[in-house]
């Protein structure tokens, strides 16, 4: 048995799961937010409990330290030597790598060379990486890359219809995000499909959303783009759209790129249209409320997904079995069903609401016996497919 540590670091948090593998046991799991401020806070999990602090956390390589530092301390493990090995979620992998791979200089400088195609996450994931090195010098690092599972993808399904030279001079694609998840789910819901080659149609929603389609468990078409912001509507980004609005807004604002381009990561989706919340449960209270604004988020919300699950179902040519996760997908049953509402019609949904509504972070088979496409909930864990990739990589025999 050896310990393996799952991190994912933002631009000012840090999340982590500890695991013994090969057996896949999360030790203890936890979080260090607000990092740079005087009011740090860090939250850990560990045998049934949960204990948070507030505290000053300067930077990354104090978070690492003071995660370290508590383990020892609460006899999680006995000294930083028990882990054997980190993997950390690098959202942005280019053309480069499509699977995971041990940490040296050379994947290092791949991976700072694509800072500018996820510039919030690519930097902050190896600020993540050094800190964890000065920490623990002696411990192999695997980087886990969010885009990997997309590059089976053919080039009809991630060119853009752009001047060539840019497709080759800037490596400007489609890419995809959430890789991680779509290959865990594609995995899981094998258990779900009889057909000897599957295809699935996978609805990864959250507050970033994307939705891939896959066949006998390889990527055949996905909905994020270059960026995050391209796909579906999400809860503050706009997902695809004509082009000429970013144009037509900035020369009828004189607002720069930048601005309009933030705007369209942060302002848009579900809260541009709403002007009530980027959280999709304030959206549906409101809605609820009778507010026609945060109705009609909701309804182009669903109808933006709906639209791609029909376009995967031809590219796929049907489809076996749909399934719903992440923090929208497992937890939100009414915003399941109000996607389930517009395709079941034209697809043959056939839906069972109680089971639907029972379905709150829980797998569970939501679709009738008479569904032609079967539905399922199943939560995610990209966490433990970073554990799962760093253990081979590193220290299976």
């Amino acid at each position: 048995m050896e310990k393996v540590m799952s991190v994912n670091c933002g631009s000012s948090s840090f999340k982590f799961k500890l695991y013994e593998m090969p057996e896949e046991t999360v030790i203890c799991s936890g979080i260090v937010e607000r990092i740079g401020h005087d009011d740090g806070i860090f939250t850990i999990k560990h045998d049934g409990k949960k204990e948070t602090k507030v505290l000053p956390v300067a930077d990354h390589g104090y978070a690492v330290q003071i995660v370290v530092d508590a383990l020892v301390e609460k006899h999680i493990i006995k000294s930083i030597d028990e882990i054997k090995a980190t993997g950390h979620r690098i959202v942005q992998g280019g053309a480069y790598f499509d699977r995971s791979v041990v940490f040296n200089d050379d994947v290092y400088k791949k991976i700072e060379s694509l800072i500018p195609l996820a510039p919030l996450h690519n930097k902050a994931h190896l600020v993540g990486y050094d800190a964890f090195r000065k920490v623990l010098p002696n411990t192999p690092a695997v980087a886990v890359f969010d885009t990997a599972f997309h590059q089976t993808m053919e080039p009809e399904d991630y060119l853009f219809p752009i001047p060539y030279e840019y497709t080759e001079k800037y490596a400007i694609r489609r890419y995809g995000a959430h890789g991680t998840s779509h290959k865990y789910l594609s995995e899981v819901g094998t258990k779900y499909v009889t057909s000897k080659h599957p295809r699935m149609i996978i609805c990864h929603l959250g507050s970033g959303a994307s939705i891939t389609a896959t066949k006998d468990g390889k990527c055949v078409a996905t909905s994020m783009g270059l960026t995050p912001l391209g796909g579906i509507m999400m809860n503050s980004r706009t997902g695809d759209m004509d082009p000429s609005v970013f144009y037509q807004i900035a020369s009828m604002t004189g607002k720069d790129v930048e601005t309009i381009f933030q705007e369209m990561n942060k302002q848009s989706g579900l809260l541009g249209v709403s002007g009530v919340s980027n959280d999709s449960r304030d959206v549906a209270q409101k809605a609820h409320e009778g507010d026609k604004r945060s109705k009609l988020a909701m309804d182009l919300w669903a109808r933006r997904i709906a639209d791609y699950i029909g376009q995967y179902y031809v590219r796929l040519g049907g489809c076996d079995l749909i399934i719903f996760s992440a923090g929208i997908g497992e937890n939100a049953p009414e915003y399941r069903e109000i996607v389930l509402e517009r395709i079941k019609e034209a697809l043959g949904v056939s839906y069972d609401k109680e089971l639907n509504n029972k379905a709150l972070g829980v797998e569970m088979l939501i679709s009738k016996p008479d569904s032609k496409i079967k539905v399922a909930v199943i939560p995610t864990d990209e966490e433990v497919m970073i554990a799962r990739d760093a253990y081979n990589l590193c220290l299976k025999k």
